[in-house]
C-alpha cells in the first residue's frame, strides 16, 4: 500500500512537471498552424516591398472570415512551396498587359504605392494565361512586386482561393526594417 502511495505521488510530481511545457508547446503549435506564422522570403520577386531574407509574420486569421483583397500581399501554396506576392485581380476581374502597363478591367491599375517608376510589367511567352485575361470563379490573379523577377500567375496562372493560407502582416527582421507590410 506504501509503495502505490509512493507511485502515485511520484507520477503526480512527474505530470506536475511536464504539464506546462507540454500545454505551452500545444498552444503554439496551434497559434503557428491556424492564427500566426513566421517565414523568410528566399528570392526577389516582391522587392523593393520585401527584401530577400526578411522575416516575416503572416496571419492566417483575415481568409477564414473573408476573401483576399485587391493590393494584399499574400501567402499561398505552390506545389510543396510558400510563395508571397500581391493580389491583382480577384475571380470576374479582366486583366491586360499592354505596353508594360497592368490594366485591371479597362482602367490602368495604380500601382505606384508599391512599385519603382522603372519596373514595369510584361507578359511571359510561354505563359497559360493569354491578355486579356478573365480570372475565373474561386481563383485570384497575384503579381510579385519585382516585375522582371517574380514567377507569377504570368507563369503559373492564377490561384486558386483554396491555395491562399495567409496574408503578410509584419516585417520582424532586419529590425531597421520592422513594420507592417503593405
Amino acid at each position: 500500500m506504501v509503495n502505490m502511495d509512493k507511485t502515485q505521488t511520484n507520477i503526480k510530481v512527474v505530470i506536475e512537471k511536464i504539464k506546462e511545457p507540454i500545454l505551452a508547446f500545444l498552444a503554439a503549435l496551434l497559434i503557428s498552424c491556424f492564427i500566426i506564422s513566421h517565414t523568410q522570403v528566399p528570392t526577389e520577386s516582391m522587392t523593393p516591398t520585401i527584401a530577400p531574407g526578411n522575416h516575416l509574420i503572416v496571419n492566417r486569421l483575415p481568409y477564414y472570415y473573408r476573401d483576399p483583397l485587391r493590393g494584399e500581399v499574400i501567402v499561398f501554396n505552390q506545389g510543396k512551396n510558400h510563395l508571397i506576392k500581391r493580389v491583382i485581380a480577384g475571380p470576374g476581374d479582366t486583366i491586360n498587359i499592354v505596353d508594360g502597363t497592368v490594366y485591371l478591367n479597362g482602367s490602368i491599375l495604380d500601382e505606384t504605392g508599391y512599385l519603382d517608376e522603372e519596373n514595369v510589367t510584361f507578359p511571359f511567352s510561354k505563359s497559360p494565361v493569354h491578355f486579356p485575361y478573365t480570372v475565373p470563379e474561386g481563383y485570384y490573379f497575384v503579381l510579385g512586386d519585382n516585375r522582371r523577377n517574380s514567377s507569377d500567375s504570368r507563369v503559373f496562372g492564377p490561384v486558386a482561393r483554396t491555395d491562399i493560407i495567409a496574408k503578410a502582416g509584419y516585417r520582424i527582421f532586419p529590425l531597421q526594417s520592422m513594420g507592417s507590410i503593405n
